[in-house]
């Protein structure tokens, strides 16, 4: 199964007649899948199941016809076991950002990290979960997959957000102040989030 979200609406591929999910279900060979995505893209649906007998090769087409960019970002916890999060577009996320050439996932998640929020000495635990989205680029549609991280740091000085990327603030939350922060983020957050809290 992968789940991909296009505004925070879920497009579900999946290889099971089985509806674990309050959405139809579609063969994606009665679809066109540019409807689907403009569908869930503009609310006419919350979201949709596409079942493919093959899968695999279903899904690789999927992601080479919308150009998957592949990115890295973290969740960052300090000594006093906060978490790091950044204000960008009046919405609360984590620090992410593209591979570039010739860098491992794993340098791209840390270098983002420590770029967007201006941190030092963070260093990886281990692999959380990947997530897809949709993002609008030149006008076009593009599939992101995103690697994210456990990190940890010792770091304790000042933040400094990457205003040119357009971050507002940078900052450590406390765990039990986090529910202001999850009212206003996105649902792939909320799954990095989710995916720590059940490995605690």
């Amino acid at each position: 199964m992968y789940k991909v979200f296009v505004n925070d609406r879920p497009i579900i591929f999946t290889s099971s007649f089985t509806k674990e999910e309050d959405y139809p279900l579609l063969n994606v060979k009665n679809i066109t899948i540019n409807n689907v995505i403009k569908q869930v893209k503009t609310g006419k649906l919350k979201g949709v199941l596409l079942y493919s007998d093959n899968l695999q090769n279903y899904w690789e087409f999927f992601c080479e016809k919308y150009n998957l960019i592949e990115a890295g970002g973290g969740l960052v916890v300090n000594e006093k076991e906060e978490l790091l999060f950044i204000y960008r577009g009046n919405k609360w996320d984590l620090p992410k950002g593209r591979v570039e050439k010739g860098e491992e996932i794993e340098e791209t998640a840390i270098r983002e990290v420590e770029e967007e929020c201006g941190i030092k000495d963070v260093y990886i635990k281990h692999f959380l979960v990947n997530t897809y989205h949709f993002y609008i680029e030149e006008g076009k549609m593009r599939l992101k997959k995103l690697h994210w991280y456990l990190m940890y740091t010792k770091y304790n000085g000042e933040l400094k957000p990457l205003k040119s990327e357009g971050i507002k603030k940078a900052m450590f939350v406390k765990e039990e102040e986090l529910h202001t922060i999850l009212q206003n983020t996105y649902i792939n957050v909320e799954t990095v989030y989710n995916r720590y809290r059940s490995l605690k």
